[in-house]
């Protein structure tokens, strides 16, 4: 595998759950080919879109270790680790870069409101836990949390701090400014889902993390737009932007949409979300399908395959 670099999309990979809601290893090798299909410039896991917070320990490292023997040689894999605990999120860095992750996402703690000095102390220890890239991800819907002039200064004394991930508000100027205080040494990756990705694109974002279920369609939009075709780029986006917003208006909500897109195009066969969760409502589950329908014609339209890892698995048994 070449030095660990992104530009373009990297997807979170949910997890698949059986209907005794354990883990469906089989499932989630699926989703893992299927990011592979995709264009995927790398895969992310156990995060948020994975139902991380509802995951064992065992089960959190029994994915990462999964992720990176399925993968090995084909995509590299991020490994996330996210504890209001410094001492654990230190370790579970270290054990994850034992375990030949090629990169660690670690999330700024959110539990309870924390100032500079602490949140730079947090990271400088799990960065001295490890010498692969960091991915510092800063889920801030309220505002901002981590300054660009702190992302300098820990770039500065960790060289292998490389990426920051961005869900907050009004971001183009904060992308802007971090690659003006780094030099353009801390890559930006915008979160949401890719929400913001036409807007963000020419400010500078080296790539998005979004859901994996509709990755393949953003991988195009992102590579026409860095070539400077917003026009077809655009075409594709609205077709998937109504699915991003719908499903974004809670975690819980964005599972269950998630995962019933990835069961609409054949690569998951249940659509499980583990409890607790959010039940959905009839008018929700209506228009989800109704959602999924408009994704399911703009993939046949605009020449996608539903399940292009089948597809890739059937050309490969022919051959």
């Amino acid at each position: 595998m070449s030095e660990f670099k992104i530009s373009g999309i990297v997807p979170v990979i949910p997890t698949a759950f059986d209907s005794d809601e354990e883990i469906d290893w089989g499932s989630f090798r699926s989703l893992l080919d299927f990011a592979i299909a995709a264009d995927a410039e790398a895969v992310c896991l156990p995060a948020y879109a994975s139902e991380f917070y509802k995951l064992t320990e065992a089960e959190r490292r029994e994915a990462i270790v999964l992720a990176v023997d399925h993968l090995k040689g084909k995509l590299p894999v991020i490994a996330q680790v996210n504890y209001p605990s410094t001492l654990q999120a230190a370790r579970s860095a270290r054990e994850a870069q034992a375990d030949e992750v090629s990169a660690i996402c670690c999330a700024v703690p959110k539990m309870f409101s924390l100032d500079d000095a602490a949140i730079a102390k947090h990271f400088d220890r799990i960065l001295q836990a490890v010498d692969i890239p960091l991915i510092i991800q800063d889920f801030n819907p309220g505002g901002s949390s981590i300054s660009p002039r702190l992302i300098a200064e820990l770039h500065r004394a960790h060289p292998h701090f490389r990426y920051v991930k961005l869900e907050e508000p009004l971001m183009a100027e904060k992308v802007e400014a971090i690659l003006a205080e780094t030099a353009g040494a801390v890559g930006v990756l915008e979160g949401w889902g890719g929400m913001f990705m036409l807007e963000l694109i020419p400010a500078g974002i080296c790539g998005v993390m979004p859901g994996l279920g509709i990755s393949d369609v953003l991988a195009r939009i992102f590579r026409l737009a860095k070539g400077g075709d917003f026009d077809h780029a655009y075409e594709l986006f609205q077709g998937v932007l109504p699915q991003i917003v719908f499903s974004l208006q809670n975690m819980e909500l964005y599972h269950h949409a998630e995962k019933l897109l990835l069961q609409a195009r054949g690569i998951i066969s249940e659509a499980i979300v583990r409890q607790a969760t959010r039940s959905l409502r009839e008018t929700e589950a209506r228009h989800i399908q109704f959602l999924n329908a408009k994704i399911l014609a703009l993939l046949d339209h605009h020449g996608f395959s539903r399940n292009p890892a089948r597809q890739a698995s059937v050309r490969t048994a022919q051959s």
